[in-house]
């Protein structure tokens, strides 16, 4: 089966955004990212992505295409599917899918084939996905900054999560810690 991945920078203590809902200081390293190995292995083993409606809206999603690192299908968590539909093109397109995470999860399966599903942000949507057991791999990037407080990653988790180390990986001040997710 395809495997699930989801993953988030977060800081030191936790938090995937500040008190007023800022990430900047998560990513001063973005420009650096691009081109290193660290990426372009995310890249090549993505074959669909799965984010929430809000990391959707964060950018310009009608400049997605050819833009974005993940040239592949996307499925939209949301409510609601936007009034018009984005820019796609033939390797990136869009899928809003209103029937919860877990239909998002098998239509990306389907599309993403032998390669992996890469889950882009946020907590929320994380969350969930992991208390239904639909992740099986988390990817931990934690930035060498103490925010204080803000918006945790892990704020909402009910069950504890069993984790085994895959890996430690150092790039630039940015430390990716990656896990197998274990089945209770």
């Amino acid at each position: 089966m395809t495997a699930v991945c989801a993953g988030m920078t977060i800081s030191l203590d936790g938090f995937v955004a500040d008190s007023r809902g800022s990430a900047s200081r998560l990513y001063p390293d973005l420009a650096e990212l691009r081109g290193t190995d660290y990426m372009n292995e995310a890249i090549d083993r993505t074959g669909a992505v799965v984010m929430g409606r809000r990391t959707f809206e964060m950018g310009d999603p009608d400049s997605y295409v050819g833009n974005y690192e993940f040239q592949v299908p996307i499925f939209v968590v949301t409510h609601h599917a936007p009034a018009v539909a984005p820019k796609q093109d033939e390797h990136l397109t869009f899928t809003f899918v209103t029937e919860g995470v877990e239909r998002a999860i098998d239509q990306a399966r389907a599309a993403a084939g032998e390669q992996v599903v890469q889950v882009v942000g946020g907590p929320n949507l994380i969350q969930q996905l992991l208390a239904t057991g639909l992740v099986d791999e988390l990817r931990v990037d934690v930035m060498p900054v103490v925010l204080g407080g803000g918006t945790p990653l892990f704020g909402k988790l009910e069950d504890q999560l069993l984790l085994e180390k895959q890996g430690v990986q150092e790039i630039g001040d940015r430390v990716s810690l990656s896990f197998r997710v274990l089945r209770g």
